[in-house]
C-alpha cells in the first residue's frame, strides 16, 4: 500500500471499500488546489516584479518631467528678464483685445493703468496716426507698432518701437547727402551760372551802343531778360534742392492734383503739337502733403516728357490706386533714355537739354521721398519713357488701431 499524499492522513484500516472513491476525489481536489496555489504564487511574484519595474519607470518619468518643468521655469525667468530689459514695449492682449500685461517699457509709454483696458481705448487716448502706416505719435515721440497673433487663446502681442531717433538720424543722413551733393556740383554750378550771366551781359552791352535801332534794342532787351530769367530759375532750383522738401499737411484729392497739372501743361502741349491724354482712375483717393511741392514735382515730370517728345508725339498722364498707394505715371513717345543716362537721370545737373538746369528730376524725386514715396523710370532706347511716382494714400482721419 502506497503512503498517503502530504497533508492527507492515511486511511484507517477500518475504512470501508465504498469510501475509497470519495477519498480519491478529495485527494485530486487537494492536488488541484496545490497546483493553483503554486500558479498564483508565481503570478504574484511576476506582478511584484512588474510593479517594481513600473515604479522604476515612473520614477524616471517623474525625474524627466521635473527637469523639464525646471527648464521651463528657468526659460520663463530668462524670458521675463529679457522682456523687462527690452527697450521696446510689449503689450499682451486677450481674445477680447483687453490688455492683460505689459513689460516695463510699455507701461512707461502708456502708464500702468492700461492693464485691464481695451487696447482700442488705449490707442485713442494716447496715440495720433501719422502719414506712415504702422507709425503713431505719442507726444513728441514717433512709435512703430507691429502685432502678432497668439496661436492658442486667440490673443495678440503688440510690439511697440520708439523710432524717433531713427527718424532723426534719417533726416541727418538726408541732409548730409544733400550737402555732399552740393559740394560735388559746386564746379558745375559755377559753369551753369556763368553761361546765362555772360549772355545777359553781352546783350545788355549791345543796348549801350549809340544809334541802335528800336527793333534791335527790343530784341537785345528780350534776350537779356530771357537769360536773366534762366539765371533766376537756376538759382531757385539750386536753393530748393539744397533746402530739401518737407511734406505738409494739406488734404489733397488725387483727381484735383491730376486735373490741376493737366490744365497747366495742356496749352503748352497744343502749342508744340503733342497729343495729350489724361486717365484718372483714382475715385476719391486722398493724399496728405504739400500741394505746392507735389504740383511742382508733377509739372516737372510733364515738362521733362514734353521736352523729350517731338511734335506729333503722345504724352499720357494717368493715376491709379494700388492697395494703399497712389501711382501717377507720365508716359511719352520720345526717343527713350540710354542705359548709361538712365542710371544717372535723377542726379543734379544731369540733362540732355541745352537750356535745362538738370535739377527738375532731382527735385521731383526729393519731393516724392519727403512724402514717403518714390519715383521710378522705365525706358529703353527708341520706345519712349515712363516716370511713375508712387505716394502713400492718406490714412483715415481719427482711425483706431485694429485690435
Amino acid at each position: 500500500m502506497q503512503p498517503a499524499p502530504p497533508g492527507i492522513a492515511a486511511a484507517p484500516a477500518d475504512i470501508k471499500a465504498a469510501d475509497l472513491p470519495r477519498a480519491a476525489d478529495l485527494q485530486r481536489a487537494f492536488a488541484l488546489f496545490n497546483q493553483v496555489s503554486a500558479e498564483l504564487t508565481q503570478t504574484y511574484e511576476a506582478l511584484q516584479g512588474r510593479v517594481a519595474s513600473l515604479t522604476e519607470e515612473l520614477a524616471v518619468a517623474n525625474g524627466k518631467l521635473r527637469r523639464q518643468f525646471e527648464e521651463k521655469e528657468a526659460l520663463s525667468e530668462r524670458l521675463s528678464s529679457l522682456l523687462d530689459a527690452l527697450p521696446a514695449g510689449v503689450v499682451l492682449l486677450d481674445a477680447e483685445a483687453l490688455v492683460v500685461a505689459g513689460n516695463p517699457a510699455a507701461l512707461a509709454m502708456f502708464g500702468p493703468e492700461i492693464v485691464g483696458r481695451h487696447w482700442g481705448d488705449v490707442v485713442r487716448d494716447h496715440l495720433e496716426p501719422t502719414l506712415t502706416v504702422g507709425e503713431w505719435l505719442l507726444g513728441d515721440r514717433c512709435l512703430s507698432m507691429a502685432e502678432s497673433l497668439i496661436a492658442s487663446g486667440g490673443g495678440k502681442i503688440i510690439l511697440v518701437h520708439d523710432v524717433t531717433e531713427a527718424h532723426r538720424m534719417q533726416s541727418e543722413l538726408e541732409r548730409s547727402q544733400r550737402l555732399a551733393a552740393m559740394g560735388e556740383m559746386a564746379a558745375t554750378l559755377a559753369h551753369q551760372l556763368r553761361t546765362p550771366l555772360a549772355a545777359a551781359l553781352l546783350h545788355t552791352a549791345n543796348l549801350a551802343q549809340p544809334g541802335l535801332r528800336d527793333d534791335l534794342r527790343a530784341r537785345f532787351s528780350a534776350k537779356a531778360s530771357d537769360q536773366l530769367r534762366r539765371l533766376e530759375r537756376l538759382i531757385q532750383d539750386v536753393l530748393l534742392f539744397a533746402r530739401g522738401e518737407s511734406s505738409g499737411h494739406d488734404l489733397i484729392a488725387a483727381s484735383d492734383l491730376l486735373a490741376e497739372a493737366a490744365q497747366t501743361v495742356e496749352p503748352l502741349m497744343k502749342e508744340r503739337g503733342i497729343e495729350f491724354s489724361v486717365t484718372a482712375a483714382v475715385a476719391e483717393a486722398v493724399i496728405v502733403g504739400s500741394r505746392k511741392a507735389l504740383f511742382g514735382a508733377l509739372v516737372n515730370l510733364l515738362e521733362n516728357a514734353m521736352q523729350a517728345t517731338p511734335p506729333g508725339g503722345k504724352i499720357c498722364l494717368s493715376g491709379h490706386c494700388r492697395g494703399e498707394q497712389l501711382q501717377i505715371a507720365v508716359q511719352d513717345s520720345g526717343p527713350g533714355i540710354a542705359p548709361a543716362l538712365k542710371a544717372r537721370i535723377f542726379e543734379p545737373f544731369v540733362t540732355t537739354k541745352g537750356q535745362g538746369t538738370g535739377l527738375g528730376l532731382a527735385i521731383a524725386l526729393g519731393v516724392a521721398r519727403a512724402h514717403g514715396g518714390q519715383i521710378e523710370v522705365f525706358s529703353a532706347p527708341g520706345s519712349g519713357a515712363e516716370f511713375v511716382m508712387t505716394l502713400p494714400l492718406a490714412a483715415e482721419k481719427g482711425r483706431e488701431q485694429d485690435a
